[in-house]
């Protein structure tokens, strides 16, 4: 496992050194390498990531380095297109190489066959809102980019694209861009899960008690929040980060290291594309200290000082919609809401997160084993059970904020995610006691209880 150094924090104005130009990583984890020893400078000039560059101790700014540079920059130009093109065409490989499919490749036009996938995709993102909504369906009609396909339909579909005249190209390069960010090989923290947080932050942002008072800046920022909110996310955790001496720990001073990495990996694509370059500098340096807010609120270890906030807001019935800053605290909330939603969603869709997320878990545990590491809580693949790990994750966590936001939106919705979650709990329940293959046909709804809290420390980062 590589766990890479602190490059030396720069001023702003100061030439980049050559030596930083070739380096395109940030967090990059590698079970064939070693844990502790110096990052191999071959495997450096290949990663992907950030860097951080700043004038100040307090923030990082992270650019990614695309080797604009001399021939660096003409094979990243030439390579590019070539690159999207095997991405787009994988599907006529696969198509090619099936064995089932190997005797029908001349009668079937591969054109069609696409046209026919993403003609599906487009059925779907008509009912983008239903909260139903199959992201890995929609996932694979894209060929693996339903969060690009997903967030620019929503950004167009509420006519952002031309209030703010976002350049489509550069919004597009943006989104390509965050989506390649995303860590393919996490079981759980990947490009899916972002979509799938983007449609569930959609679907709040339609509630009644939402919608009639959100600014056009309000949804722009919660989606892009949405999109990038794990950006660049290693698989592990922020305890795994401090007691391995990761730099960004370092950094960040072991306080919401991942949050302020995903924060501002995210700006530095912002940066990087343009893609607020015409806005005057004060309103696009808003939007990112925004956008930060929005991000660190998914920090799980704050999740009680949110929770009674919220709380005693609704308590007191003073949540007042007109005021910018009180838009913004349920901003928050929603996406705290949309970013572990997983319990709520219909059991087909939240067992296949529950298994991934359990096995991100269990992955960062067996590296923690491997090097002698104290394993985390619940990431011992030898002493948890994915039912025992989701029982208690919506009891202590999930039940608990969603009660409050039920208050805060009583609508068929907030019932609805209600409902499901008490039918997952109870399904896990009865596969612990007695496994079968199927979930028990009339489970009852599992009472929440808004004075449940949350266990400090028990539960790893499952945003």
């Amino acid at each position: 496992m590589e766990v890479c150094y602190q490059l030396p924090v720069l001023p702003l104005d100061r030439p980049v050194p050559k030596h930083v130009l070739s380096r395109r990583g940030a967090i990059s984890f590698s079970s064939s390498s070693s844990l502790f020893g110096a990052p191999d400078p071959r495997q450096l000039s290949q990663r992907r990531g950030a860097i951080s560059y700043d004038s100040s101790d307090q923030t990082a700014l992270y650019i990614r380095m695309l080797a604009r540079l001399g021939s660096e920059s003409e094979v990243a130009v030439c390579s590019a297109p070539e690159r999207r093109v095997r991405r787009l065409l994988s599907l006529q490989r696969y198509l090619h190489s099936s064995r089932l499919l190997r005797g029908l490749a001349q009668q079937i036009p591969l054109p069609i066959l696409d046209e026919d996938y993403s003609g599906q995709a487009r059925c779907m993102l008509e009912k983008v809102g239903n909260w139903n909504f199959d992201i890995f369906l929609f996932d694979r009609l894209t060929n693996g980019n339903g969060l690009i396909t997903l967030t620019f339909h929503l950004l167009d579909q509420y006519g952002l694209v031309e209030l703010f005249r976002l350049d489509v190209v550069r919004l597009w390069r943006f989104l390509v861009l965050v989506q390649e960010d995303y860590h393919a090989h996490n079981p759980y923290h990947n490009a899916v899960h972002a979509a799938d947080v983007t449609q569930a932050m959609y679907c709040y942002l339609r509630e009644p008690a939402l919608s009639k008072s959100l600014t056009s800046y309000d949804i722009l920022l919660g989606l892009l929040a949405a999109a990038t909110h794990d950006l660049d996310h290693p698989g592990v955790n922020q305890p795994f980060l401090i007691k391995t001496d990761h730099y960004l720990a370092s950094l960040y001073k072991n306080t919401s290291v991942l949050e302020n990495h995903h924060w501002k990996s995210a700006v530095g694509l912002l940066r990087e594309t343009g893609l607020l370059s015409h806005l005057p500098a004060e309103d696009s340096l808003s939007l990112e200290r925004d956008l930060g807010s929005l991000i660190l609120a998914t920090d799980i270890s704050r999740q009680n000082d949110y929770l009674s906030r919220f709380r005693l807001h609704l308590d007191q019935n003073n949540l007042c919609l007109s005021n910018a800053s009180h838009r913004h605290f349920v901003l928050q909330m929603a996406l705290k809401c949309a970013d572990i939603c997983n319990p709520c969603r219909p059991w087909e869709l939240s067992k296949q997160w529950s298994e991934k997320v359990t096995e991100e878990f269990f992955q960062q545990g067996d590296v923690e084993k491997r090097h002698k590491l104290e394993v985390s809580p619940l990431c011992d693949r030898a002493n948890n059970t994915m039912g025992n790990i989701q029982i208690g994750f919506m009891t202590y966590v999930a039940e608990p904020l969603f009660t409050e936001w039920s208050r805060f939106s009583d609508t068929r919705l907030s019932q609805t995610m209600l409902g499901h979650m008490g039918l997952n709990k109870a399904s896990w329940g009865s596969r612990e006691q007695s496994p079968s293959p199927d979930p028990p046909p009339t489970p009852p709804l599992a009472p929440a209880s808004p004075k449940t809290n949350l266990r400090e420390g028990e539960y790893p980062d499952a945003s």
